[in-house]
């Protein structure tokens, strides 16, 4: 036989309820933080100097996105229109890099004034062991120079995994939304131009971000302090 209280009530229905809404509110959490973090596991690139003509050190962050498949090569398309006339790679444990170079169809000329044919096109980076494991990301970098004249340099990658699939990281931004595969990319300024506004956004997504979370924390906190104030008041309805 079920034991009731002298109102007649379950006397464990408060603590099942707050079991309820904690085991919600939890997993709502850890949906809204698992759909950021997806939203931001893109190939990225970050630049050590943004100043025309000089030159910087490119970190491209590679991000294993696929939950069974490592990341076993990345390959970056250098620009065209505006070679780099320097391109050097950093040494990575575990990997190999193959400079691919393209003739260029106007010379140009170095800091020395010699003539310089051809450029750097891509660098592709290879895995000689598993490569990035699930879960795992890994950093490319490169030297290159000198940067061209202010605006945007569009920096194409490929990732190919372990089960042969590739993801071209090619997209351009469209009106300001940011596309489902983003090319990595160099906003090229002087140091007093304006911050890139995509800096902003990207900021502002962090903050919708943490204020969702802190909303629904807010929402665990007041629902548990509802249960257990109703609780408390049927205990003390209860007795004579």
């Amino acid at each position: 036989m079920t034991r009731r209280t002298e109102s007649g009530r379950h006397p464990r229905r408060a603590p099942s309820l707050l079991r309820s809404l904690v085991s919600a509110v939890a997993g709502a959490v850890l949906a809204t933080l698992l759909g950021a973090a997806s939203a931001s596991a893109h190939v990225t690139v970050d630049p050590s100097s943004t100043e025309p003509g000089g030159y910087s050190v490119l970190t491209f962050r590679v991000p294993t996105e696929s939950s069974t498949a490592r990341t076993v090569a990345v390959t970056v398309r250098l620009p065209a229109d505006a070679p780099f006339t320097s391109v050097r790679t950093e040494p990575v444990p575990g990997w190999t890099a193959k400079l691919t170079t393209s003739p260029l169809a106007t010379p140009l000329s170095d800091d020395d004034g010699d003539e310089i044919t051809s450029a750097v096109s891509q660098v592709t980076w290879t895995a000689t062991g598993r490569g990035l494991e699930p879960g795992e990301f890994g950093e490319f970098r490169l030297s290159v120079g000198p940067l061209p004249p202010t605006g945007t340099v569009q920096l194409p990658t490929v990732q190919r995994y372990s089960d042969g699939t590739e993801v071209d990281w090619v997209q351009q931004a469209q009106g300001g939304a940011e596309p489902e595969h983003p090319a990595p990319a160099v906003a090229v300024e002087s140091a007093a131009a304006p911050r890139d506004a995509s800096d902003d956004a990207r900021a502002g997504d962090g903050w919708a971000v943490a204020l969702s979370v802190l909303s629904l924390v807010v929402a665990l906190a007041a629902g548990c302090l509802a249960l257990v104030t109703a609780s408390s008041r049927r205990r003390w309805a209860g007795r004579p």
